[in-house]
């Protein structure tokens, strides 16, 4: 019979503790989004293009996918919650083993080292929700036209204010009962940015999809 070997604790400094690495000899484990409002203004949904275009050749497409389950998970338990990781990694099609050396847990691994989670006093794990932009050092790395697709997606990134009002006329459209689908055409209609409205109909369509998620 597994043991809760985690500790519930809250992760709503900007500022990271120095705590023990993540353990790996545990089957079950306390998440919380890790608030950091430096990054919370100007960075991205890990479900976002962005990240899919940009994040996904950095962390690999395991990593990746685990962000974005951890994510969904914290909308719905923004408190913070445990996480049973053998039914977790099943859910993704993964195998899960105590230690480092299963998929799973090189997934979680990687999303600690590349600074995208960070580990809590106690065994619990801090996890961004909002993912910063790439930065210069894995960028230089990229291919020349993955750099310059870069360039031009931060050339035309529009204001942070903009895609706040976006989203709040996509959730009044939401509460109203419109469906997701009619978000971007409405968007458009009222003068938004065309990458905003795209973005933001994106959103509200996943968090549809996720709602509606066995």
């Amino acid at each position: 019979m597994a043991t809760n070997n985690t500790i519930t604790t809250h992760a709503n400094s900007p500022a990271r503790p120095d705590p023990a690495p993540i353990s790996t000899e545990v089957t079950t484990l306390t998440i919380h989004p890790w608030i950091d409002p430096l990054v919370d203004d100007v960075g991205h949904d890990p479900r976002s293009c962005y990240v899919e275009q940009f994040w996904l050749g950095i962390l690999g497409p395991t990593a990746t996918w685990l962000l974005r389950r951890l994510v969904t998970t914290l909308e719905r338990h923004p408190e913070g919650c445990e996480l049973d990781l053998g039914a977790t990694a099943s859910a993704m099609g993964l195998s899960f083993t105590v230690g480092r050396s299963s998929p799973f847990s090189k997934a979680l691994q990687r999303i600690v080292m590349f600074g995208l989670a960070h580990p809590l006093p106690g065994g619990a794990l801090a996890i961004r929700t909002s993912v910063p932009p790439v930065g210069h050092r894995h960028l230089r790395r990229m291919p020349e036209a993955v750099q310059r697709s870069h360039e031009e997606w931060i050339t035309r990134l529009p204001a942070s204010e903009d895609f706040a009002r976006a989203h709040h006329i996509g959730q009044a459209m939401i509460d109203a009962g419109d469906e997701p689908s009619m978000i971007e055409h409405q968007l458009r209609s009222l003068h938004v940015n065309s990458t905003i409205a795209a973005q933001v109909a994106e959103n509200f369509t996943r968090l549809a999809s996720d709602a509606t998620s066995p």
